[in-house]
């Protein structure tokens, strides 16, 4: 039987140039609406059981960030459950994939998918909580709904806590994160749990790019827009996704956001702040300070050594998430990034950064915000 691969399934994304030899498979990303993104790839190779094959990603040095394809391997999976890393190389203009599998099909991605089907799961098993709430924000360009989960009564008191994942639909292990972090909040026996919604009401929106996952992009949603630089004017028509959101915070006031990313360059889990916005002073410098100290003690791969340049005085760009509404609602407001290679501080070379990894972290994160919160204003 001849190869054959195949991407034209939820997240896929690959182009085939040749496929006529195992040793000899040529391949390009596709880039995504607007075409001025493309990095993420996942795709199906069938009829290569036992068979050496060499993958030759042809593009791979036009991408967005091609310093991530730098000691970066790929994943693998049989069963689309449990993935692992495969021998992966990067001469500066193609990424090479070198693997022999051992089933007659086998999936290949830049991180392990998060499908629409587990995100619609994810809401459902979230949803029979009595503690959760759902609604649908707007409808996206693509038909999917939009949707907020609220956990927790809003109260008078009450901090509000609002937490974006996977604005650039690519970073997958957003949306692992926040299998760990619903998890861990949900869990009815587990006393922080308890006590944080006695004390805070969470607003939680698992994906904000549904179109863009859906359609296998890294950074856009279906109108080719970065979300991440759209929050200072958003269109309803363009990016409803920004827009509708910040119609919600409006109305519910914001004490604490966490907008959860990937990095596609940085081997390390880390915190940028909101430094650059005019308002920033020095309670808002201690209570960033403070929430990455605790991090930091709860979970071993998390550190602050290493991230982006803090920005200087003034700089900020209001487009961010994370800018707009540190400066807009006047809280702390921080973007978590996650690596897509292995954490440099912690590595697990067989898995590297992983979707296990990412809930871990989600759960850690509710003791972070819980031990923060007496020292909040």
């Amino acid at each position: 039987m001849s190869l054959s691969i195949h991407s034209r399934f939820d997240g896929g994304n690959i182009e085939v140039v040749a496929a006529d030899r195992a040793d000899d498979i040529r391949l390009r990303i596709r880039p995504d609406a607007g075409e001025r993104h493309l990095q993420w790839f996942s795709f199906q190779l069938c009829n290569a059981a036992e068979q050496p094959c060499r993958m030759v990603i042809e593009n791979a040095g036009k991408v967005s960030y091609p310093a991530g394809f730098r000691d970066y391997q790929a994943v693998c999976s049989s069963d689309r459950i449990e993935w692992q890393r495969v021998p992966t190389s990067f001469d500066g203009e193609r990424l090479i994939i070198e693997h022999t599998p051992e089933n007659d099909a086998v999936y290949y991605a830049y991180f392990a998918p998060y499908s629409l089907e587990r995100h619609e799961q994810l809401i459902a098993d979230a949803l029979t909580s009595p503690l959760v709430r759902a609604e649908s924000l707007c409808t996206k360009p693509d038909g999917h709904p939009h949707t907020l989960l609220t956990i927790g009564e809003p109260q008078e008191g009450r901090k509000r806590l609002w937490i974006t994942a996977r604005q650039h639909p690519g970073e997958t292990m957003a949306e692992w994160w926040v299998e760990g972090f619903l998890d861990r909040l949900l869990d009815e026996h587990d006393p922080v749990a308890r006590a944080l919604l006695e004390r805070c009401v969470v607003y939680l929106v698992p994906n904000m790019c549904i179109d863009g996952a859906v359609r296998g992009h890294l950074r856009c949603n279906a109108h080719g827009r970065n979300l991440n630089r759209e929050w200072r004017d958003p269109s309803p028509q363009a990016s409803p996704e920004v827009y509708s959101v910040i119609q919600r915070m409006q109305q519910t006031g914001v004490d604490f956001s966490l907008d959860v990313h990937g990095d596609e360059e940085l081997p390390y889990n880390f915190i940028a702040g909101a430094e650059g916005i005019a308002s920033w002073d020095a309670d808002r410098q201690a209570g960033l300070d403070r929430f990455k100290q605790l991090l930091a003690k709860i979970s071993p791969d998390f550190q602050t050594e290493h991230g982006y340049a803090v920005d200087a005085p003034g700089s900020a760009d209001l487009r961010k998430c994370t800018d707009y509404v540190a400066e807009t609602f006047g809280c702390l407001a921080m973007t978590l990034e996650m690596p897509f290679k292995d954490s440099a501080v912690t590595p697990m070379p067989d898995v590297g950064w992983s979707p296990e990894r990412s809930r871990h972290l989600g759960r850690a994160c509710v003791d972070a915000i819980w031990q923060w919160l007496p020292s909040s204003p």
